[in-house]
């Protein structure tokens, strides 16, 4: 049987030699190693070496981790599975060492970056290392050729993050060597040719390449699950085809961003899953997503479309010759949820319906008023899940959302469950940030819809204080500790504020706390917060008319008539 797997323990010097022209596939994901990387690889370097002695000859060897290639034996060529990021930082180091030891020295390393052609023989310069085909050209003119660094330096005009990861990466180099004597930067050169070795494992497909990947405790920036769901999905393209598929891919992971296009994976799993996950993405994804199977098919028809919707989503940027505004408002409030379950039932709803701009805005609408009732009601994420894998379902059956046993609609019950959350202590029942999302969500009711909340921080504080002084002006205005405890932690007890709590301008009397904490400059940018400068007084008959006038605002506005309804029946059995 014939060898399928191969693995060497080399050093560098065989490893950038003319055994491997390394080649990273297109459909690997872009040179990610940040300075925080580099740095840590470089201070390993230069500490093992000072302990190790001065000889870099007698000095143990210093293991950089492992590399994966599909190559066939005796056959340069090597497609890079597992390794860009070492292999490229490497090369980036020692274009950094070149730049900054004597000619000669600077030669020999050339021979480990590239191999000069030869005019008499008919060569062309061989590269050791050959990026993705937006970064190849780049990274030989500014990392591989001779003085090419120096230009590199000197950009400062935006660039690709991969590209602008290659540069500063190769400036921390530089700064870093300028910190050694120039014997010391020609013994590292000579550390890292010699005594650096990486473990190479080749296999000629790359289903086995994977597979051994997989098991590998690699020191690098790991790939992530979307990273191999592109190798596998990609690489399953026609040939002919490939290029064009793989920068589909690619312009829609830029598109997004990296994080967020690994986050839309996750709800496209569970888009088709429509369960808690119970094993990892890159299982659950190539068990339930069937038409990963198909790879054009999935590119077109499923991570294209999901993309697009992804990013209307969560940008509030929905398009169209009318409703547009009203859908964007219901989206960016959903935004500030602090959960996202409710993303992939909005992300089919949005690639079934978007040309349907009146069905858009009422799903949204009732979309946010479900999502908000779990926050209010502090529904827990098996919960959550479940209510919107449900949603999802009748989105992609094509049923009536509107009907009142819909799993888009609230039921009495969880209307009656709602009211009541907002009608008790809310301020304690809630976390800072669902209780200042709920307030928010309130004021911009009060304004009409017209105002903007873009403020880095946002807090809620009480009018009258938790705790109080007997001899305040607020013990006069609520005698009874009853009345104080009853009110305190309620809608019509609270307002906010665009910057932290100051804890001992909240025990304030009422007149010089709103002059001091409540205004900036006598006016506030909350309608909740103007209300409270308002008044001239703060007693229990004005809290609770705040109170019933916030209640009936919120009530009004996310339907929960139905509770009434509920209380009636009740009150009949």
């Amino acid at each position: 049987m014939p060898q399928t797997i191969v693995a060497h323990e080399q050093p560098i010097s065989s490893i950038f030699s003319d055994g491997y022209a390394f080649n990273i596939p297109s459909y690997q994901r872009p040179y990610a190693w940040t300075t925080d990387q580099a740095l840590e690889l470089f201070e390993d370097l230069i500490s093992f070496m000072r302990d190790s002695g001065g000889n870099v000859v007698d000095m143990p060897p210093y293991f950089l981790g492992s590399i994966v290639l599909i190559k066939q034996e005796a056959v340069p060529q090597s497609d890079v599975v597992d390794g860009q990021q070492r292999l490229t930082t490497i090369t980036i180091l020692l274009s950094a060492i070149r730049e900054s030891v004597d000619v000669d020295t600077a030669k020999d390393i050339t021979s480990f970056i590239y191999e000069k052609g030869n005019s008499v023989k008919g060569t062309l310069d061989h590269y050791r290392l050959k990026l993705r085909e937006r970064d190849a050209e780049f990274f030989r003119k500014y990392v591989q050729i001779e003085n090419g660094l120096n230009g590199l330096l000197q950009i400062n005009t935006e660039l690709p993050d991969s590209q602008r990861n290659i540069r500063d990466n190769a400036r921390l180099f530089v700064d870093q060597l300028k910190k050694l004597d120039e014997s010391e930067r020609a013994a590292l050169a000579r550390f890292i040719v010699t005594r650096c070795f990486l473990v190479v494992v080749a296999t000629p497909d790359l289903d086995s390449a994977y597979r051994i990947f997989s098991v590998l405790n690699s020191r690098g920036l790991e790939l992530s699950a979307t990273d191999i769901l592109k190798a596998e999905i990609v690489g399953g393209v026609p040939q002919s085809s490939r290029d064009e598929y793989n920068k589909k891919w690619e312009d829609a992971e830029e598109d997004l961003g990296r994080e967020s296009f690994s986050e839309l994976f996750s709800h496209i799993r569970m888009i088709y899953r429509k369960a808690k996950p119970q094993a990892t993405l890159l299982k659950e994804f190539k068990e339930h997503v069937t038409e990963a199977q198909a790879p054009i098919k999935f590119i077109d028809d499923v991570l294209l479309p999901a993309a697009s919707a992804y990013e209307e989503i969560s940008d509030a940027s929905y398009s169209s010759t009318e409703l547009a505004e009203q859908v964007n408002v219901h989206l960016g409030w959903l935004n500030r949820l602090n959960f996202k379950d409710w993303m992939p039932p909005a992300i089919a709803f949005v690639t079934h319906y978007r040309n349907q701009p009146a069905r858009m805005l009422n799903f949204f609408r009732d979309l946010e008023r479900l999502g908000y009732f779990m926050l209010i009601t502090k529904a827990g994420v098996n919960a959550r899940i479940d209510r919107f894998s449900k949603l999802t379902a009748d989105v992609e059956r094509g049923n009536d959302l509107s009907v009142s046993d819909s799993s888009l609609q609230l039921t009495p019950y969880e209307q009656y469950a709602m009211y009541a959350a907002l009608a008790g202590p809310i301020y304690e029942s809630l976390s800072a940030r669902a209780r200042s999302t709920v307030l928010l969500r309130l004021d911009a009711l009060l304004s009409g819809g017209g105002a903007q909340y873009d403020y880095s921080i946002v807090t809620v504080e009480h009018v009258l204080p938790q705790t109080v002084d007997p001899t305040s002006q607020w013990a006069k205005w609520f005698p009874e500790v009853r009345d104080r405890l009853s009110r305190v932690h309620t809608l019509g007890n609270l307002a906010l504020l665009s910057r932290r709590k100051n804890s001992a301008a909240s025990n304030y009397d009422f007149d010089r706390k709103k002059n001091a904490y409540f205004a900036r400059g006598g006016v506030s940018p909350f309608v909740l917060t103007t209300e409270v400068l308002q008044d001239p007084e703060w007693t229990p008959a004005v809290v609770d008319a705040r109170q019933k006038k916030h209640l009936a605002t919120l009530e009004a506005y996310w339907r929960l008539e139905n509770r009434k309804n509920l209380l009636d029946e009740l009150g009949a059995l």
